[in-house]
């Protein structure tokens, strides 16, 4: 299967001949049988180190940047490719920087290649930083929800290669929320780091499928377009379930976290815990004044995680969702029901009203809640702007969903 790529356009086309080459494939195993493996885009260097050759590379990496046991940084350089420099993003190139840390440029030990922060108030790469380059290649597992940052890192970086003229290659990887899309679509006025695009909080589409779209629909500045390649996933299906060999970031440790994170990650706007300073983030709720939960736990800082955490030092009581759905999709209902547990007003347990409208990308899902509307209801309000959405990503899918 050819490399699909952008140069200074984009072909629908190519994007239906690459999603019917894919369904072939698949149609073509018998019942009796194995599916082929999946293979992410860094798994299949045989497409991608001819193209890189003896050119100067940047990478854009992080822990989760594997070529099978071997980091993406190792197996290039064994390879022969000549690396100039790294970018770092939110939790820099190790994983081990806390949710908002600061990421500083330096050095990477290992490896002694230079580091260029791309997070905490440089969000794009300077012409200085990439005027040598020949390529810059983006490799980095996101977990399919708009408000992790990693996609909107991927957004100033297509920006500054459309503007110096740099081509990106994105060696793509499987969606672990990938099998559907729900939640609010965007709204422009709450365009944020944590949301830059118009599209549903839980989007179901690769960093590749939408990198390819950030170019087709013209959403880098001045409509510019990025001189854009991208590297497929080998036998992938968007409903294929997906454990993520790697841990994306250090309060995402396991696949249920994963899963769950949609549907907690907008309780960071309100007083309650979702276990940050804990061993287990992103898996529980919890509230000092609950009554209603039986489980109990006490955040406390961890290095590198959490090191202030909400309701730090205090017993909180709530619920344990690791006994849930292994695959849960995003719900309203755990807001909802929280928002009447704490006992508070709700004007109050909205605590970070601003940040938790940038989480959902609008303010009409929390003004919602105030107004005492239900799932049902707030669901209803989303559905013509989902189904605009699936036609709208159509062009740039690259995997067929079923």
């Amino acid at each position: 299967m050819k490399a699909f790529s952008f140069r200074r356009s984009f072909s629908p086309r190519s994007a239906v001949l690459l999603l019917i080459l894919g369904l072939l494939s698949v149609a073509g195993c018998s019942k009796d049988q194995p599916l082929p493996a999946m293979l992410n885009g860094a798994e299949q260097p045989e497409r991608y180190l001819p193209l890189l050759g003896e050119q100067r590379v940047g990478l854009v990496v992080n822990q989760t940047s594997q070529v099978g046991q071997q980091h993406l940084v190792d197996f290039l350089r064994a390879e022969g490719v000549e690396i100039a420099r790294i970018f770092a993003l939110e939790h820099g190139i190790r994983g081990d920087v806390e949710n908002g840390g600061k990421v500083a440029d330096g050095v990477d030990g290992p490896t002694g290649l230079p580091i260029v922060s791309l997070y905490g108030g440089q969000y794009a790469p300077s012409r200085e930083s990439v005027a040598d380059l020949d390529w810059l290649l983006f490799d980095i597992q996101d977990v399919g929800v708009r408000f992790y940052t990693y996609i909107s890192s991927l957004h100033y970086l297509m920006q500054a290669c459309a503007d110096f003229d740099v081509p990106l290659m994105v060696l793509d990887r499987p969606n672990p929320n990938g099998d559907y899309i729900d939640g609010p679509v965007l709204e422009a006025e709450f365009r944020s780091f944590i949301g830059m695009h118009p599209i549903p909080l839980v989007h179901g589409m690769t960093v590749g499928e939408l990198a390819q779209m950030i170019n087709g629909e013209g959403w880098l500045d001045g409509g510019a377009h990025c001189d854009l390649t991208v590297m497929p996933v080998a036998n992938y299906r968007k409903s294929d379930a997906y454990s993520l060999p790697v841990k994306p970031s250090p309060n995402l440790p396991n696949d249920l976290s994963i899963r769950l994170y949609p549907s907690l990650g907008l309780f960071e706007g309100t007083t309650v815990s979702i276990g940050r300073g804990t061993a287990f983030p992103f898996q529980v709720v919890g509230h000092p004044a609950d009554s209603d939960g039986k489980f109990q736990f006490t955040p406390q800082p961890i290095a590198g995680a959490s090191e202030n955490p909400k309701h730090r030092g205090t017993l909180v009581t709530g619920d344990d969702l690791r006994t849930k759905d292994a695959r849960p999709r995003f719900s309203l209902q755990p807001l909802l029901d929280w928002g009447t547990r704490t006992g508070e007003p709700l004007e109050e347990f909205f605590s970070r009203a601003g940040f938790f409208d940038k989480l959902a990308g609008t303010d009409k899902l929390r003004k919602a809640i105030l107004a005492g509307q239900g799932e049902e209801q707030i669901r209803h309000s989303w559905s013509e702007r989902h189904q605009q959405f699936r036609e709208q990503r159509k062009p740039y899918l690259l995997y067929p969903e079923n």
